[in-house]
């Protein structure tokens, strides 16, 4: 019985990377919007009905692409952070993983545009999303809290009006860092992902044309807002 359900289990894997699969090119053919079961059945030579016993909604599959989309660019972020971590500074490892950030939305455009485009009409994220969503933003905390707890951040200025909300931001998810270094570092990070979106979805055409020096400059720029000391060029 045990090798009947192992080759179940492997089979059902096999279909759900396949279904996966299907969907992730109509996200790139046709957007997220118009995601369908029935097509991605279709495609795979599925009737609709055994589509559903793997994923039983448009928005079940839309989840789960979700997650392994942040998934994957978490693993990147935590991947890029500890390469040399205990002889890089942390300004360094910041620029690293800003660039592997980068670097993978520039691959995987579609996946991204999911993650970080527009909201897609009629679809209400999960908690399952909330874990994978916050990788890359814990990635960017514990280099903060690395130079903190070695004494080693310039804790940047705050303005009263933000007092209350960054001890709060502070206490639901970096209570060991200055809550002036969070506030900074929320805006650094929808910075460094404005900074993405503004590439990958052709914002910067005509406009800049060395986007990686500019983006990598701009990256040590929000590291020292949040008070990492400065690295040389």
């Amino acid at each position: 019985m045990s090798t009947i359900r192992g080759a179940r289990e492997r089979a059902r894997i096999e279909v759900t990377a396949a279904i996966k699969d299907e969907a992730r090119k109509q996200l790139a053919e046709e957007g997220a919007a118009k995601l369908s079961l029935r097509a991605v059945a279709r495609e795979l030579g599925m009737v609709s009905s055994a589509l559903y016993r793997y994923f039983p909604s448009r928005d079940d599959l839309l989840t789960a692409l979700i997650v392994d989309a942040f998934d994957a660019i978490g693993a990147v972020a935590e991947r890029a952070a500890g390469e040399r971590a205990e002889t890089v500074p942390p300004a360094e490892r910041w620029i690293t993983v800003a660039c592997a950030v980068r670097a993978w939305g520039l691959a995987h455009p579609h996946e991204y545009a999911l993650i970080y485009g527009s909201p897609v009409p009629g679809y209400i994220a999960p908690m399952d999303t909330v874990g994978p969503a916050s990788r890359v933003g814990l990635v960017f905390i514990d280099i903060v809290r690395t130079a903190s707890r070695a004494e080693d951040l310039a804790v940047p200025s705050l303005a009263p009006e933000l007092r209350s909300d960054a001890e709060r931001m502070a206490a639901d998810f970096a209570p060991d860092v200055p809550p002036a270094a969070v506030a900074a570092l929320v805006a650094a990070w929808a910075q460094l992902f404005g900074l993405i979106s503004f590439e990958l979805f052709g914002q910067f055409n005509r406009v800049v044309e060395a986007r990686e020096p500019l983006f990598r400059q701009a990256a040590g720029d929000l590291a020292r807002s949040v008070g990492l000391r400065a690295v040389k060029p």
